[in-house]
């Protein structure tokens, strides 16, 4: 069959895309931005690429059209497709229809750390031997693509609450059916979306209401926002993991700051130690998420050491993209003020030295405004801010931050902020780079500017 994509070079739909080719069939896909890494993963494939969404696209005529959620009504080829009567559906709906049907499918949701966790999972199982399928919504270090289908009974999802496609206004997750489903945290986001974290709440009573009673559950027991899902409804056993020893829960994790994690049963006392390189008291919440999804699975917590040991993370998380001139320079995805204030922490306890943020306020909830207030507040962990005032922007950034930071500095060319940075930086610091977008290439100019420095 001859698979058309439409929005392709997202990590979700181009992950469909991999599973597709995977599975025997002829792919092809366009998007309005074609570039790496995805762009490279799929012409590996050997997917053809079409820049833009000019309707004429359609004349090859596939079998089947999915469409991603950045389709909207009124563009063009929306119009030429609906009009065709060409089949379309979207790429959840493929995915649990010819893919997700037969597997025992281990969900990863919440709010963060959910690709963190999703690729920690799959590589649990894979370290035990399971060869499981995924589907991970970023660049994970310990495979070779973002998706594959697999061998085993096993697959591993990465399940955001993002609606689904313009002619299904539900969220992704509800397409997938998990028998195992891990909801690590619960804030107010996607603010495009919903109006509130009630909304959002509603979404996964949704999610709940569908997941069987056999099935299982494992969430967050620190979670206040959890607490109040669970109240709205659950007919599925729950297994708690806490990082806080005076809350109540099944399992508690723990770490000692060297990189060592327990594992800890509240019932038995018995106890999975490994090491985990990855830094931050969020990273062991993944990783006790992780350690629990693989034991529901089927991989004993005695035999995971070594793959969780041997896990390198994922792009964009916190990754150390070089050291010039003492000076380390990190990339990472936070947006959500939550996130920015776990990256900044985990920063700071694992230096001496000086933590320097880089923040790019450029997702759909901050350009609406819906976590303006608690942006300052999650980057006070920083010594110092410097911050770029997108220019869709329809609030005031400078305002903000120079109102509620000591050292915070806010420019609207890339370039002049970046070299205000290279300037700024000394031997010892911490450069923390934070967007969930391209960010201009400051990562590249950055790297540039102090690998110049006498």
């Amino acid at each position: 069959m001859h698979l058309h994509i439409l929005g392709i070079c997202g990590t979700f739909m181009g992950g469909i895309a991999a599973i597709a080719r995977e599975a025997g069939h002829t792919v092809t896909g366009s998007d309005r931005s074609v570039y790496p890494p995805m762009s490279q993963q799929l012409e590996a494939l050997g997917i053809d690429l079409i820049q833009g969404f000019e309707p004429d696209q359609l004349k090859i005529k596939p079998d089947l059209v999915i469409v991603g959620n950045l389709m909207s009504r009124g563009m063009p080829i929306v119009e030429e497709l609906l009009n065709s009567g060409m089949p379309y559906m979207s790429g959840p709906d493929w995915l649990a229809r010819n893919v997700l049907a037969d597997r025992h499918v281990i969900a990863i949701a919440g709010t963060h750390g959910k690709t963190t966790t999703t690729s920690m999972t799959a590589w649990l199982l894979e370290a035990a031997g399971f060869e499981p399928g995924f589907l991970i919504g970023g660049v994970p270090a310990n495979f070779p693509v973002t998706a594959r289908l697999g061998r085993s009974p096993y697959f591993v999802i990465e399940a955001d609450e993002y609606d689904t496609a313009f002619f299904d206004k539900r969220a992704k997750f509800m397409h997938y059916k998990p028998q195992t489903l891990v909801i690590n945290n619960l804030e107010f986001d996607h603010a495009d979306i919903y109006p509130d974290l009630q909304a959002i709440l509603q979404q996964f009573h949704h999610l709940l209401r569908l997941l069987p009673g056999n099935a299982g559950l494992i969430t967050n027991a620190t979670e206040a926002h959890i607490d109040s899902l669970l109240r709205m409804g659950c007919w599925t056993p729950v297994t708690r993991f806490s990082s806080n020893a005076a809350t109540a829960a099944d399992w508690y994790v723990s770490g000692d700051g060297t990189g060592r994690l327990d594992l800890r049963s509240a019932a038995t006392g018995n106890l999975c130690a490994a090491r985990l390189e990855l830094p931050g008291v969020h990273n062991m919440e993944n990783a006790a998420a992780a350690l629990l999804a693989a034991q529901a699975a089927g991989v004993p917590l005695t035999g995971v050491q070594e793959g969780l040991e041997q896990f390198r993370g994922v792009r964009r998380r916190l990754e150390l993209l070089g050291r010039w001139h003492g000076i380390r320079v990190y990339d990472d995805f936070a947006h959500h003020p939550t996130a920015i204030g776990r990256t900044l922490a985990a920063l700071r306890a694992g230096t001496s030295g000086r933590v320097l943020a880089v923040v790019e306020p450029r997702s759909n909830s901050m350009k609406l405004g819906a976590h303006r207030e608690e942006l300052a507040v999650s980057l006070r962990e920083a010594d110092r801010v410097w911050a770029l005032q997108p220019v869709d922007l329809p609030w005031d950034l400078r305002a903000l931050l120079v109102a509620n930071l000591e050292a915070a500095v806010v420019e609207n060319d890339i370039n002049t902020l970046a070299a205000a940075v290279a300037a700024e930086a000394r031997p010892g610091d911490d450069i923390v780079i934070m967007s969930n977008g391209g960010f201009g290439g400051i990562q590249g100019i950055l790297r540039d500017l102090l690998q110049k420095r006498g």
